[in-house]
């Protein structure tokens, strides 16, 4: 087992019409929403399995839906709210969260079907040799995985151009400018677009 970290996972409730729209044309909206259920518990089974120290569910748009709920309480997660922000105000809230209590945080989301314990090993390692960051880049330019040491982290998410291909770019200079030094894992793909639906069911957690 790796060096100690928080794992946090941000995940959005499952909820019909408001989940996977890209796939919606695809699978429907209900689809879509059952898509959104099986990528959560893979990830969190993940997590769970790698064993790397405190676990945290973080939800959106808040922490009463029930399925979110009973997946945390499944698999030993701590519950918590993203809370208001744009994405890169909620992840810097949840990773300073973790670092106000002296322990590094690797923060996931749940499109990446692929992610692996050792994945997630090797992050919580890169953190433990000294990295102030870590990052998971994504093959459409932004990243599966984030990982910090170091203090203010907001720095890094202000002003990206989230959900466009310039995201690991862009916080690649952030990186630079701010004299961090950070290691980068394997690019891995994620779901977010029908043309991801045929790689994914080359997957034996999806090929039903």
């Amino acid at each position: 087992m790796s060096s100690s970290c928080r794992v946090i996972v941000f995940a959005k409730a499952p909820t019909p019409g408001q989940v996977k729209t890209r796939l919606i044309p695809a699978l429907g909206e209900a689809g879509a929403a059952a898509l959104q259920c099986r990528l959560i518990l893979r990830t969190l089974r993940t997590a769970a399995a790698a064993r790397l120290g405190t676990n945290e569910l973080w939800c959106a748009p808040g922490q009463d839906d029930p399925f979110l709920a009973a997946c945390a309480s499944e698999y030993g997660f701590r519950l918590g709210a993203q809370g208001e922000g744009d994405l890169g105000m909620r992840m810097a809230r949840a990773l300073e969260s973790s670092l106000a209590q002296g322990t590094p945080g690797v923060l996931i989301g749940c499109d990446c079907p692929a992610l692996s314990v050792a994945y997630l090993r090797e992050a919580a390692a890169a953190l433990s040799r000294g990295a102030d960051a870590v990052f998971g880049p994504a093959e459409d330019g932004g990243y599966v995985l984030v990982g910090s040491t170091r203090s203010p982290v907001a720095e890094l998410f202000e002003g990206v151009p989230w959900g466009t291909a310039a995201v690991m770019q862009a916080t690649r200079a952030r990186l630079a400018r701010g004299g961090w030094c950070w290691h980068e894992l394997e690019p891995m793909w994620d779901v977010d677009r029908p043309e991801d639906l045929a790689r994914l069911r080359e997957l034996q957690d999806f090929a039903d």
